[in-house]
């Protein structure tokens, strides 16, 4: 079990380091595991195509066996396969950037994206993690939770720009805000430059998969916002009522 533990814990680390690749003293001192061992965990995970190494064998990196898992996971999801057509249908009446997320302890990990017309590109992708509190795909999720319930850590939030929300006091104001208009607004916490509106998928109670519109601030007029917020609500609707029966299938928790 302790070498399983490890094995998740080197494979998550390097994940999360994206395009940093890592040398051998960083992993075991991160890790707190010897030297030697990481060396051998290394070499055994190489062989597996779990992880990758450069050319000099001395940086390392996540292997491309994980982008067949990671594929795997949105192939075999069934609400992901609803919900993907109905991000093209958003994105061609709105030429905006249409997201699925799914709340995963206090982040949100994107699922699926479906770029701008214009091109213009954010920060998420597929398989991003984003603080929940920061946006709109994580405020919407937020607020479909009692507020002593939120999985948020402990002390101060982090911030991603200068209008994150770092406390829990102006958090649940917003989080009261959202419940009350039925969908959340995130204007430039995650992105400077980019606003979002959010709208829990409420086919899990409490929800668990949101979608959003993300929109650069440099041309969202109101009339452009009534629109979004227009569509965006009527995907929620179509994809919710899409949802077949389930029955039989595995219950994923």
């Amino acid at each position: 079990m302790k070498s399983a533990s490890r094995t998740v814990a080197l494979l998550e680390l390097l994940a999360a380091r994206g395009d940093r690749p890592a040398r051998l003293d960083e992993l075991a001192e991160e890790l707190d595991v010897p030297r030697s061992s990481m060396y051998q965990l290394l070499q055994t995970l190489i062989d597996c195509g779990w992880v990758r190494s450069d050319t000099t064998g001395s940086l390392y990196g996540i292997g491309i066996r994980a982008l067949f898992t990671g594929t795997s996971y949105l192939d075999s999801d069934p609400h992901v396969r609803l919900v993907r057509p109905y991000l093209d249908q958003a994105s061609d009446a709105l030429g905006e950037t249409i997201h699925l997320a799914r709340l995963d302890g206090p982040d949100v990990v994107y699922l699926a994206t479906r770029e701008s017309h214009e091109y213009l590109r954010t920060i998420s992708r597929v398989g991003r993690r984003i603080p929940a509190h920061a946006g709109a795909l994580g405020k919407a999720l937020l607020a479909e939770r009692p507020d002593a319930e939120l999985p948020l850590p402990d002390g101060p939030l982090p911030a991603l720009t200068e209008n994150t929300h770092t406390t829990r006091t102006t958090l649940l104001t917003d989080l009261a805000e959202v419940r009350a208009r039925g969908y959340s607004i995130d204007r430039e916490e995650t992105v400077p430059g980019i606003a979002g509106f959010g709208f829990a998928l409420r086919y899990d109670s409490p929800a668990t998969d949101a979608i959003s519109c993300s929109i650069p601030v440099a041309r969202l007029s109101e009339t452009h916002e009534s629109r979004v917020i227009a569509v965006m609500r009527e995907t929620r609707t179509k994809i919710e009522n899409a949802l077949p029966s389930t029955s039989g299938a595995p219950d994923w928790r």
